[in-house]
């Protein structure tokens, strides 16, 4: 018998959970700021959070660093919907193929540990400074996570779904579509949720390649300038894309599936 919290129980949990967030986040804006009034480093070098705070609010309401953000968005779409396609694609024939997991399989495994800065020589030998090359970073940096999560995900399908589905007279497509990808999700999403951390951290890298206005260049042209306080902003604003990306898109997808498969419920 599953126990269903109550609206009222919900909406306590939810502010318990913002209240700890706002009281831990608020003692560490308060430890920054005591730390860069200490005098133990230059303040151009440890600015505080009122500093850094007023340097990001000055650069969205510039414009810079709104066209920045959309810029290295639109990279990131590109980059990480390559990645996708071929991710889901590779990761789903080895899941199914024991030469291709004893070949290829192996391969992306070594492969997933290397750095994605390692992409950046061969990205410039390859394709030069261009906006292919940063395109290439990114779908390597994203690309091995996702494939490993596809094939982790179908092939830990437990095997009793897949005897009661063909009891039933499922197979083939079938089998494939309606029992063994709902069952392998949690292991799928969780590989792209990784993916997209992978391809937003390679772009930041990507984008050193050459100059254009995009976050990971205002990154550079802020340690050019020795402006502490703008590197700091630039920083903050490529976290919240990335918490705001989570929260918006891989958030809801895993709360339903947990909810479909009861795992909400057993955590609760």
């Amino acid at each position: 018998m599953s126990i269903q919290k109550t609206p009222a129980l919900t909406t306590r949990a939810t502010h318990t959970t913002l209240t700890r967030r706002v009281i831990f986040f608020a003692a560490i804006l308060i430890v920054w700021e005591l730390v860069a009034r200490s005098g133990i480093w230059e303040s151009y070098l440890f600015p505080g959070p009122l500093v850094v705070g007023r340097t990001l609010i000055d650069g969205i309401v510039e414009g810079e660093y709104l066209h920045a953000a959309l810029i290295s968005l639109q990279r990131i779409v590109i980059g990480y919907g390559i990645s996708l396609v071929l991710g889901m694609s590779i990761g789903a024939l080895i899941a199914r193929n024991s030469i291709l997991e004893d070949t290829i399989g192996s391969l992306v495994v070594g492969l997933q540990a290397l750095p994605s800065v390692c992409w950046l020589p061969l990205a410039i030998l390859w394709l030069g400074l261009s906006e292919r090359a940063i395109q290439f970073v990114i779908v390597m940096g994203a690309l091995f996570s996702i494939i490993l999560g596809v094939r982790d995900g179908i092939r830990n399908t437990p095997p009793i779904f897949v005897k009661a589905a063909r009891n039933l007279g499922a197979t083939g497509f079938t089998l494939y579509v309606q029992v063994i990808i709902p069952a392998a999700l949690p292991s799928i999403v969780a590989g792209l949720k990784q993916g997209w951390a992978f391809a937003w951290r390679s772009l930041m890298a990507a984008e050193l390649l050459f100059f254009s206005l995009s976050l990971g260049n205002l990154l550079q042209t802020g340690r050019d300038f020795n402006d502490a306080a703008g590197v700091m902003a630039v920083m903050m604003l490529i976290i919240a894309v990335g918490v705001t990306v989570n929260q918006l898109i891989f958030a809801p997808i895993e709360r339903r599936i947990g909810e479909r498969w009861g795992y909400a419920a057993a955590s609760n």
